[in-house]
């Protein structure tokens, strides 16, 4: 699954690099969850009709959200980038969030704000505009899968373990102290 195959890519915008720790997959026209549901095309997500590295950017809230098409145009499945390891122009990052440290990019709108990822990037295509993936990064001492996070009341959209984490990396959403690898995870 590309969500789970995300994990240790390089995450790099300008100056800015994280590593991925946590990504979650949307498996569109069948996933009650996903803004493709039931064949759903607006203008805002068009970008998640494209082809595979299209990325998907959208607005909830004040922040925006990053994804990456994963399949060919028209099946319009995606994954969430949720979280990175900041490795690269930390300072600029915590400039953008106002803070530093794991909380910085510990969240989907956290993550874009601190790399100045906006509305503009949305329907470009991944190493061909501002927005890179880079492979190899690093690989992950263990992966973790859980149910989506924000998703109730979606039936089996709500319970299917389709959340992809480094376990015990510190920059995981809502990843508790105890469970902090000091490795960060890493191999």
């Amino acid at each position: 699954m590309a969500a789970r195959g995300l994990l240790g890519a390089v995450l790099k915008v300008g100056d800015c690099a994280g590593l991925v720790v946590e990504t979650e997959a949307y498996l569109g026209v069948s996933d009650r969850a996903a803004h493709a549901f039931g064949g759903r095309r607006t203008k805002t997500n068009e970008a998640l009709y494209g082809p595979a590295g299209t990325v998907y950017v959208y607005q909830m809230r004040q922040y925006c959200l990053l994804n990456v098409v994963t399949q060919p145009a028209t099946i319009p499945q995606c994954v969430l980038i949720r979280a990175v390891e900041p490795i690269a122009g930390v300072a600029a990052m915590a400039m953008r969030r106002g803070r530093s440290g794991p909380a910085m990019t510990s969240g989907p709108g956290k993550l874009c704000q601190a790399f100045g990822i906006t509305l503009a990037d949305n329907n470009r295509a991944v190493n061909q505009g501002r927005v890179q993936l880079i492979w190899p990064g690093r690989t992950p001492a263990l992966i973790r899968a859980t149910p989506r996070i924000g998703v109730p009341n979606k039936g089996t959209a709500t319970t299917a373990a389709l959340r992809f984490f480094v376990a015990g990396n510190a920059n995981v959403s809502d990843m508790k102290k105890r469970a902090i690898d000091p490795n960060g995870g890493w191999q």
